[in-house]
């Protein structure tokens, strides 16, 4: 049911990871694997949307993806996660990943992405989710912003599909 009755606060579906970058987690450099990080990523906004709706969740898209900076072997990776707008059956959620030198604790922005995921009902199709309360204004900031990318993904969704049209 969506509706007053069902809405949420934003802050609830607040997530905060920790993981260590292990010798399995890196290339031939010494560096993170991109996939390993996206899949840290993918479990993050996972957790934030079924703090959200309740309900299983799956990956539908992830948008803008841009490694800032490099991740080491022995760093620690702090991911921050959140429902940023939540739509009937899908949200955005927004994660940040933040790259920690253990030794020195200087700290990197190393990548931020948005995820789509969409809520399943318990026959496995698209379920209704909660609305999303934005109290605060990096909330309300960070929902104006994810209406504004749903706008142009449905954009862009569109043109594919004229110019897949015979």
């Amino acid at each position: 049911m969506r509706g007053a009755d069902s809405a949420k606060p934003a802050r609830r579906s607040r997530v905060e990871m920790t993981e260590i970058v292990l010798p399995e987690d890196t290339n031939q450099y010494g560096h993170a694997w991109g996939g390993r990080v996206m899949a840290l990523i993918d479990k993050a906004a996972a957790i934030a949307a079924v703090r959200h709706s309740r309900t299983n969740v799956v990956t539908a898209s992830l948008d803008s993806l841009t490694f800032r900076a490099p991740v080491k072997l022995g760093h620690i990776l702090k991911l921050y996660a959140a429902v940023n707008a939540a739509f009937h059956s899908s949200m955005e959620v927004g994660v940040k990943v933040v790259s920690e030198d253990p030794l020195t604790a200087r700290q990197a922005h190393c990548c931020s992405a948005f995820v789509t995921m969409v809520a399943l009902g318990g026959d496995g199709r698209p379920t209704a989710v909660p609305r999303l309360l934005a109290g605060r204004s990096e909330e309300r900031r960070r929902q104006r912003d994810a209406m504004r990318r749903r706008r142009a993904r449905l954009a862009q969704r569109e043109r594919r599909r004229r110019r897949a049209r015979p």
